[in-house]
């Protein structure tokens, strides 16, 4: 059975908000990194920071409790670069209001800015 860090990392984040408790600690990976660093930079988490635990690690993430929800996004569908408003009405509640994460060849970046640069890409999670 293959193990979900990032389906699991999603839904200790989403528990710990609704108990409104500020920290939580993820299993960390490079997916779980780079998908925290896209939460940061749009303010939904305040802070994270790796901990070396000596079997692969760990992040301590800061909680702000701007989470409502969010979660990872399965099948991990392709989206053309022209589907993005498609795909925003089936994922976050509005225009505007939350972001998705997608895998492109530009790197992991959110919706938005795959709409900007006009790439396509795999959804990956999804936060509002």
């Amino acid at each position: 059975m293959a193990i979900d860090l990032l389906g699991d990392a999603m839904n200790t984040i989403k528990t710990h908000e609704r108990q409104g408790i500020q920290e939580c600690t993820v299993r960390a990976s490079k997916l779980v990194g780079e998908i925290l660093g896209l939460f940061k930079e749009n303010g939904y988490v305040e802070k994270y920071e790796f901990v070396d635990d000596g079997k692969g690690g760990n992040y301590k993430v800061k909680l702000g409790g701007f989470i409502n929800n969010c979660g990872v996004i399965k099948p991990r569908m392709a989206v053309k670069r022209g589907d993005w408003a498609k795909v925003e009405q089936m994922h976050i509640p509005g225009v505007g209001v939350g972001m998705i994460a997608v895998s492109t060849p530009a790197g992991i970046i959110t919706n938005r800015e795959a709409q900007e640069k006009q790439v396509g890409g795999k959804l990956l999670a999804f936060v509002y």
